[in-house]
């Protein structure tokens, strides 16, 4: 500042006939623009309001032999009612009989599908009563649903009351035949080391074989021993595609001997699979699949 001043006060000097004026100070800068206004957070959905007879079945609700009640809440148009091998496609919510929502598909805004066969009893049995276009409300006892004590913090447990609307149907395609050597393994099968056994149903075009660390896709069907089926891309419509160290021990072994188009069954014993003491929601002791190998995707 100091050499500023002294730059005028010689201009002065210099030059008489001027005004002996003070500089005007520079004018203070503009303010800065206000900040944008700051972005409102999405709400949080809210949850339904819930059922008004939601802490008790009511007298006209329907009931079946294992517990479950139902009500119609509104009439379909479908004929048909889904199996339990066929995809449904569904609306619902679900409560407990203290009113507390605990899921919708409705406030999320996007329908639920899944195979009816692959979700609580209590919904298995009671979709299969529905046709398309219905809304029900059904009341599902603790056997049926998850149990009388959460299996998650915060998880619903207890009897829970879902409304459902049942919007389309996929049927099933038909089901794979069980094998007429399903309950033990046949004198015509290989045998690996490890015990798994094998024999191959039809032969394939490849030339390579996957390693455990490759992405196969496979379509396969599995068989206990009784004969009965416990899952099956086949029924589902849609091929499986996993990296082959994922799986079961008795698969990431018996895949390795294919190649691409090969059809090969396997009997897989219990320490190659899930074990041989019974555990809920999965098979156990030895089991029986069907495989197609589709491709081989390298890692």
């Amino acid at each position: 500042m100091r050499y500023i001043w002294t730059a005028v006060f010689m201009a002065m000097l210099l030059c008489p006939s001027c005004k002996k004026e003070s500089p005007k100070p520079a004018a203070p800068p503009p303010p800065p623009p206000p900040p944008p206004p700051a972005a409102k957070a999405p709400e949080a959905p809210k949850a339904l309001p819930a059922p008004p007879d939601v802490a008790a079945v009511p007298a006209e609700a329907e009931r079946t032999s294992s517990g479950l009640a139902s009500r119609v809440l509104e009439k379909g148009t479908g004929k048909e009612h889904p199996g339990p091998e066929d995809t449904v496609k569904v609306h619902y919510t679900g409560w407990m009989t203290d009113g507390k929502m605990f899921d919708s598909s409705v406030v999320r805004g996007t329908p639920a599908e899944f195979p009816l066969n692959r979700v609580i009893k209590g919904w298995t049995e009671g979709l299969a009563l529905m046709v398309v276009g219905e809304k029900r409300r059904f009341w599902i006892p603790p056997m049926l649903g998850y149990g009388d004590t959460p299996r998650r913090s915060g998880g619903p447990f207890g009897t829970l009351v879902f409304d459902v609307e049942l919007l389309g149907i996929t049927k099933a395609p038909n089901a794979p035949a069980v094998p007429t050597d399903v309950a033990a393994v046949p004198r015509n099968a290989k045998k690996t080391k490890s015990g798994l056994a094998y024999r191959v149903l039809a032969k394939g075009k490849g030339k390579v074989h996957p390693t455990a660390d490759d992405v196969v896709k496979v379509h396969y069907s599995g068989w206990t021993t009784d004969g009965k089926r416990f899952d099956s891309s086949v029924v589902r419509g849609q091929p499986a595609e996993f990296p082959l160290r994922g799986v079961i021990k008795g698969w990431t072994e018996g895949v390795q001997l294919m190649v691409e188009g090969e059809k090969t069954r396997f009997w897989i014993p219990g320490e190659l699979a899930y074990g041989n003491a019974a555990t809920p929601g999965r098979p156990h002791g030895m089991l029986v699949f069907d495989i197609e190998l589709l491709e081989i995707k390298k890692k």
